[in-house]
This record gives C-alpha cells, sequence and structure tokens, in this order.
C-alpha cells in the first residue's frame, strides 16, 4: 500500500524525496503512522530553511543568481541593457512567428497587436541593428528578464519565466563560433555553479538546429543560435554573431537539485523552494 494521492502531494510540496514518497506499506495503519512521522520530520525542516533564509540570505536563490550572472556577463565586457515587456505582433512576426503556428498559439496576446512577450531576442535585435551603426567590434549585449508563454509540459515549464539571453556581433573573420558559444556559456556555467553539463544537438522552432546546453541529468539550460541566419534579414543584420538563451529557473533547478519551477520561480505559494503554507 502506497501514500494516498493527498498524502503525496502533500509530501512533494515539503520537500520530500521520490523514494519516499514511492513507499510501500503492508497496511493503512502502518502507512498513516509513517506519513505523520515524515511529514512532521520534513515540515519541520521546512520551517528551519525558512528561518535561514530570512535571517540570512534574505532573498530567494534565483534572485542572486541574477546579480551573479550580470555581473559575470558585465565583467566580460557585455552591456546589459532593458527593454520593455510587452511586444509588437510586427516584431513577434520578424521572428517567424506567424498567426496560427505552434509559437502563436503559447503567446499571451494583450490586444491584436501586442502581446507580453515569449521571449528576449526581438527587442535584441532591435539594440543589435541599432547599437550596431557603431564601429566598435565585437558588439557584446544580454538582457534579464521575464518572458510569458502557454505552456502545458510539467514541472520544468511555466507559463511565467526569467530568460538571460546573450549575443554576441561582429566577430573577428575566422572565429570559431560554435567553440565561441561553448566559451560564453561555460562562463554563464561557471557563475552558475553547475558542473557536469555538455551541449547537445537541438531543433528550435524559430531559429531551425541549434545546440542546447544541458545538464548532467539531461535537462536543457540553455539554446543557442549562430549568424548570419535567416531571421536576420528583417532586422538589417549581415554581421556574424552568436547568441545564447538561458532560464534562469531551470539554472536554479540545476544549482539547487529542486525538481519543479514552480518551487524556484515566482510564487506565492513557495519561497526559494520552501512551502509557505506549512
Amino acid at each position: 500500500m502506497k501514500f494516498s494521492e493527498e498524502q503525496q502531494r502533500r509530501l512533494g510540496e515539503i520537500g520530500a524525496s521520490a523514494e519516499d514518497v514511492q513507499a510501500d506499506f503492508p497496511d493503512e495503519a502502518q502507512r498513516n503512522r509513517a506519513y505523520q512521522r515524515l511529514e512532521t520530520r520534513l515540515t519541520a525542516a521546512q520551517q528551519r530553511r525558512l528561518a535561514e533564509l530570512r535571517h540570512g540570505e534574505r532573498r530567494p536563490f534565483v534572485l542572486g543568481l541574477e546579480e551573479r550572472l550580470a555581473a559575470a556577463l558585465r565583467g566580460a565586457g557585455f552591456l546589459q541593457v532593458h527593454t520593455p515587456i510587452i511586444l509588437s505582433r510586427v516584431r513577434l512576426e520578424k521572428m517567424g512567428v506567424f498567426d496560427g503556428s505552434i509559437m502563436e498559439k503559447q503567446v499571451f496576446w494583450l490586444d491584436a497587436k501586442h502581446c507580453l512577450r515569449p521571449m528576449l531576442a526581438p527587442h535584441l535585435y532591435e539594440y543589435m541593428r541599432d547599437l550596431g551603426r557603431f564601429p566598435e567590434r565585437p558588439l557584446r549585449l544580454f538582457e534579464i528578464g521575464p518572458c510569458f508563454r502557454r505552456e502545458t509540459q510539467g514541472q520544468r515549464h511555466a507559463s511565467e519565466f526569467t530568460m538571460l539571453n546573450l549575443v554576441e556581433m561582429g566577430l573577428p573573420e575566422g572565429t570559431d563560433l560554435t567553440a565561441r558559444l561553448r566559451e560564453l556559456g561555460a562562463l554563464v556555467l561557471d557563475a552558475a555553479g553547475i558542473e557536469g553539463w555538455r551541449m547537445a544537438d537541438e531543433d528550435s522552432t524559430v531559429y531551425g538546429e541549434t545546440l542546447d546546453f544541458v545538464d548532467a541529468d539531461g535537462m536543457e539550460l540553455a539554446s543557442s543560435a549562430l549568424g548570419p541566419h535567416p531571421l536576420d534579414a528583417a532586422w538589417g543584420i549581415r554581421e556574424n554573431w552568436v547568441g545564447i538563451g538561458f532560464g534562469l529557473e531551470r539554472l536554479t533547478m540545476a544549482a539547487t537539485h529542486e525538481t519543479s519551477m514552480a518551487k524556484v520561480g515566482r510564487s506565492l505559494s513557495y519561497l526559494d523552494g520552501i512551502r509557505l503554507r506549512l
């Protein structure tokens, strides 16, 4: 006999391991006694974590991570930009996202012409074009901010999430762009404290064939793209570039070994992975 669905849900909320949640018992009485012991122990552990957070770091891991990554990139010569959360349909269509497409159906539309941005790339393209008029090369830019998509694919997805996108444009002729991607990916992942990652081929709805960064368990941490790319023409970009988009909640999951984005993202139920209703 296993824990009831309600018991399993509660144990999952307060940090039980998969092994604990799936334990077997000879009868209901023993199961319920085991549940009470485990629930009491885990609740106490959550209370200790919350006290440590309130009197120690005083912010969730993901916010500290955002600061570390921004500092690392600025230290490497990247300019941090800050663009609108509202995105126009025209700019989204420049990314190849048209009416009726799979990506378009995931977008939160505000009206016929505007949506909550599902990605940071369109506004970074604007900066690439405008700052690209200045001669200094390479041009290095990044942004960290919220994005929104209608996601239904389980614990590794969320409708509201935080992205870090970086781009480096105008690299010297002959540069190994894939090697440069790896260097920039390593810069971010090292700053996040993540080891054992690797790069893997993937297919992107927007960019086509891409290289992903995945952790030791195979979870996607980031996707990358190289230019020149067919999308560049719509933005007037004619130079080579490398770009990577990281999900900060996924980086947090990989660094802290949490199993659900709901626990590490923006939430009214969890703070830094700690269940608030204890």
